[in-house]
């Protein structure tokens, strides 16, 4: 770990009380300014379209590469963390999205909305959020789970305060004026930053999985370069570079981890997929309410419905997740909240009254409860702490490309078809596949580790199972290790 990450996201001493909780306070805020700002791009939908005579395609990619990146980013974020610690990253994204969002307010054309609200502010967002997230992984350990449900919050309140904000702003003055608002707004993330001040590791505090290790490779590099090959030799020098650049993805991608554990492949590869529907409610329930005759005030109340609820039921998930029957099943949990999100959605198929859509939210935050309450305490749990940062910059950029196509395709197809149910069709079909293939994979996954140990101790204490094999079974299941072990022991 550099002095960087130690200074900024170390443990802090002592962890789950004293400032970590101030720290947890702002996790919360931060996550209501960036993760819950998306959400009311759908309020401006509209108005966009007709000021720059933009497409529903043309149009949805504004707020689809605002959250890829959001999302995209977090390998430049590992970067920022590892070399000047959380504090810093937090603060410089602030900055970027404040910026952002005022340069969005004069813009001539949708495509320089792109670059302005799009790549700017959401690359800002995403190192605040990502970089606030890191943070409370360190400085929470026995009650990670519920600091992360409760940090999840924040985007609830993010969900129910931005666009009732957005509303308001846009009748009183206009979407221009109200995005210069934004950034002033945004420039609070850098607060949030302040707030996670650095804290001195003291000897020996790092677990023993968070101490530094060789780098692969570094050996078989030394071991060429003692027999004799020169450094200042040209193909020293280009497998000394290609090494290099191996550790450094390596290091910010974690690619080894995707290649060796196969929890966390099976899951990365899930939510990616995951994310190519789970948006689309978010970006086109508003257009689509108003589309069929709901009054603009009432449509934008349905995305603070989601939010409202979400703000009761995300800790009441970290709280029932965070018991000791799910150590270890959390993704189990987490399967069946994608699975109720892709069920949910045939809702809006059957009528488009406001009345039907306010049940949808309803049903649809539950469901959303347990995503957003789960989706990188899973993370934490199938990876190792140390390696975090890493393996969230891999998860996150691989999602962020389902993420930036997933709407403006969609977008392409109401177009085409000027039929709006085309968005929950899709996104039924991307939450429902996803849902199953994790929850199935990690099922199979476990009875095979499981076959595993228990044939590794037979092997181990041969002459046990030969005299008594029905008394030492039930002992061969009590020393096998725990069930949250067969993600990181692959």
């Amino acid at each position: 770990m550099s002095q960087g990450e130690a200074a900024g996201c170390g443990t802090a001493k002592p962890q789950d009380q004293g400032w970590a909780w101030m720290v947890l306070l702002a996790a919360v805020v931060l996550q209501g300014l960036t993760l819950g700002f998306p959400c009311c791009i759908g309020v401006f939908f509209t108005d966009l379209q007709h000021e720059f005579q933009a497409s529903n395609s043309q149009t949805s990619w504004f707020p689809s590469i605002m959250v890829a990146v959001l999302h995209g980013g977090g390998p430049l974020c590992s970067i920022l963390v590892k070399r000047f610690g959380c504090r810093f990253a937090v603060m410089l994204g602030g900055l970027l999205s404040g910026l952002g969002m005022v340069a969005s307010s004069f813009c001539k054309s949708i495509s320089q909305l792109y670059l302005t609200a799009g790549l700017i502010t959401g690359l800002g967002s995403c190192f605040s959020f990502q970089a606030g997230v890191t943070a409370l992984g360190y400085y929470f350990v026995r009650w990670q789970t519920l600091a992360n449900a409760v940090a999840s919050t924040g985007v609830s309140l993010g969900f129910t305060l931005w666009p009732l904000l957005s509303q308001y702003l846009l009748d009183e003055m206009g979407w221009r004026n109200t995005f210069l608002i934004f950034g002033g707004i945004l420039l609070n993330c850098c607060v949030c930053g302040a707030i996670m001040r650095p804290i001195q590791l003291a000897p020996g505090s790092l677990p023993q999985s968070a101490k530094p290790k060789e780098e692969p490779g570094s050996r078989a590099e030394e071991a060429q370069l003692s027999k004799g090959a020169s450094p200042y030799h040209p193909t020293a020098q280009q497998h000394t570079r290609r090494t290099k650049c191996f550790q450094m993805l390596q290091k910010y991608l974690a690619f080894d981890i995707f290649c060796q554990n196969k929890g966390y492949q099976i899951y990365t590869i899930g939510v990616t997929w995951m994310m190519m529907g789970f948006a689309l409610p978010h970006v086109y329930l508003v257009p689509y309410a108003i589309h069929n005759g709901v009054e603009e005030r009432k449509a934008a109340l349905l995305i603070s419905v989601i939010g409202f609820i979400n703000i009761f039921i995300r800790p009441l998930t970290g709280l029932l997740s965070g018991h000791r029957i799910f150590t270890g099943r959390r993704i189990y949990l987490y399967s069946l909240a994608v699975l109720l999100c892709g069920l949910s959605n045939f809702i809006c198929v059957i009528s488009a009254e406001f009345s039907v859509l306010i049940l949808y939210c309803v049903i649809l935050s539950v469901a959303m409860s347990g995503v957003g309450a789960l989706t990188f305490q899973v993370l934490m749990d199938v990876v190792d702490m140390d390696r975090f940062s890493s393996a969230l910059g891999l998860f996150t950029i691989l999602e962020s490309i389902t993420l930036l196509i997933g709407p403006p395709l969609t977008g392409l197809l109401v177009d085409i078809t000027s039929d709006f149910h085309y968005v929950f069709y899709n996104s039924s079909f991307f939450l429902i596949s996803a849902a199953l293939f994790m929850g199935l994979s990690f099922c199979a996954l476990e009875k095979k580790n499981k076959l595993r140990e228990a044939s590794k101790a037979r092997l181990d204490n041969p002459s046990r199972y030969q005299y008594s094999e029905t008394s030492t079974e039930p002992k061969a299941e009590s020393q096998s290790p725990p069930a949250v072990e067969y993600i990181t022991s692959i």
